[in-house]
């Protein structure tokens, strides 16, 4: 980018398109988590079983991670409107169709097309953000952004909760269209193209790769949280996944333009803030997904009363992430990330101590302690690494960091889900040879089973904390960065001609 368009973006008005966009991923945030605790109605409601009503979730998150990888040639191929009112048009369509489906089919496509849009939406966002702000600026303007990604899920399952509680889950969506609405029309009138088209040629066998390969990764680690990793299903697709990620990275390499590129890990501090983005993100999912287990099967809460203990949490970091961002513009990302991960790991530690007798207020406590930890380090990591890139590898970094934390929070999710049910099976087993419980006895079973499963849940608990603690030591080596100059990039062109013609 030149220096007049460099001076054109600082000069146009960038309120309108931060309004956009916020809005924009807002709601495709809190359409993610409203899903969740409103799934049991949905089944009820249209007759359907749990591994079909699961696909719901399932098939939104497929969409949305496959087209991550694909968003750097988007956002090359197609102006910053373009690419913001399709994927805006293509939300709220999909959000109609949910809104007004009469059956599961017709509920499934809409999810899909939804997904279709909010897979484009946040990294759609974070590249915006990354050149309409300077550098020194990008740590409040990330804050903001923190803003829609935080909030979203600490509102939705409560107003799910309440919702379903007292009206039919459609109106979900009638609250969330819009919403979808606004933004698409704030990004027609408003929105200006802040980034620049390449016009990339459209290479549709690294397409089909990434599809398969991230697709298949995808869907096997979130199955293997169900089915356990012994099912032949999350096998082959997991191995299936792997050989085909492995031939879309080599695609990749030997590609003068390539659609994901790989090389961007030769910048130092990128790699280094995307190892402990995934390293938290998988530590992160631990909160998401056992608190509610422990809190619904073991305490006998409801999903709204679930929701309530995590709100403050959630707010508060929301609260926190413009602050986050503004001391990140004075201080750099080392010190906010330690203080956060130290408190993290703490913590973390104290989920791992749970009792079937552990109050709802000191649950509450640890959650909202943790949230200020986490609060602290998530946007400064991530925006240290990208802070490193050069303005035309924004694309490629940020299609890369979403969607390796998208894969890790799959990863997570399975690891932790597996961790606690082997565990509890194992705490049940020992219990009834110990004869702490007799089989035949449903009371003591009933008993033994809450307890294992709480010593299954500390258990997952601990692992997370090992991987706080390992993020941790990993957050002392993060330096401040600049953006390096356009060196690296005409190295990796060269890099990828010298390959391509070596194969020609």
């Amino acid at each position: 980018m030149n220096s007049s368009q460099a001076q054109s973006i600082e000069h146009i008005k960038k309120g309108p398109i931060i309004a956009a966009l916020l809005i924009g991923a807002f709601v495709a945030f809190l359409n993610q988590t409203l899903m969740n605790v409103a799934l049991p109605k949905i089944m009820d409601d249209l007759g359907i079983q749990a591994n079909t009503g699961q696909w719901l979730t399932t098939g939104y998150m497929l969409v949305n991670g496959v087209l991550i990888p694909v968003t750097a040639f988007l956002i090359a191929r197609f102006t910053t409107r373009q690419l913001f009112i399709s994927a805006m048009s293509l939300f709220s369509i999909g959000t109609l169709i949910c809104a007004l489906s009469p059956s599961f089919a017709i509920l499934m496509i809409g999810r899909l097309i939804q997904a279709g849009g909010a897979g484009i939406l946040m990294p759609l966002m974070t590249v915006v953000f990354l050149n309409i702000f300077p550098i020194e600026k990008r740590g409040s303007a990330m804050g903001m952004m923190g803003i829609a990604m935080i909030l979203a899920p600490a509102i939705g399952p409560t107003l799910s909760g309440y919702v379903v509680e007292h009206h039919s889950w459609r109106v979900l969506f009638y609250i969330i269209l819009p919403f979808a609405l606004i933004a698409t029309l704030i990004g027609i009138f408003f929105l200006k193209n802040v980034t620049k088209v390449t016009k990339p040629r459209f290479d549709a066998v690294s397409v089909i790769l990434s599809t398969i390969g991230f697709g298949g990764l995808l869907y096997g680690f979130s199955d293997a949280g169900t089915d356990g990793w012994n099912s032949p299903r999350v096998i082959w697709t997991l191995v299936i996944g792997a050989i085909a990620l492995v031939a879309f990275v080599w695609k990749q390499f030997i590609s003068k333009t390539p659609m994901l590129e790989f090389r961007i890990f030769k910048y130092n501090m990128f790699t280094l803030t995307t190892i402990i983005n995934v390293i938290v993100t998988m530590a992160m999912y631990a909160g998401m997904i056992l608190m509610p287990l422990f809190l619904q099967n073991i305490r006998g809460f409801t999903p709204m009363e679930s929701g309530l203990m995590m709100l403050p949490g959630a707010i508060l970091m929301g609260i926190m992430s413009p602050i986050t961002g503004a001391i990140f513009d004075k201080i750099g990302a080392r010190w906010l990330s330690v203080i956060g991960l130290a408190i993290t790991v703490g913590m973390t530690y104290e989920f791992s101590r749970l009792t079937v007798d552990t109050s709802y207020a000191h649950m509450m406590i640890i959650y909202t302690v943790r949230m200020f930890g986490m609060s602290l380090m998530m946007m400064p990591i991530q925006t240290a690494g990208l802070n490193q890139l050069p303005r035309s590898m924004n694309a490629h970094g940020t299609a890369m960091s979403n969607t390796l934390r998208t894969i890790s929070g799959s990863i997570g999710t399975a690891i932790l889900v597996t961790v606690m049910t082997s565990q509890t099976k194992h705490y049940v087993t020992e219990g009834i040879k110990s004869g702490a419980a007799k089989a035949t006895d449903k009371a003591q079973m009933a008993a033994l089973s809450a307890q294992s499963m709480v010593h299954g849940i500390n258990d997952a608990f601990v692992i997370a904390t090992w991987l706080s603690v390992a993020a941790l030591i990993l957050a002392f080596f993060i330096k401040k960065t600049k953006p390096q100059d356009e060196n690296l990039k005409v190295e990796m062109n060269k890099v990828s001609g010298t390959t391509a013609n070596a194969k020609g």
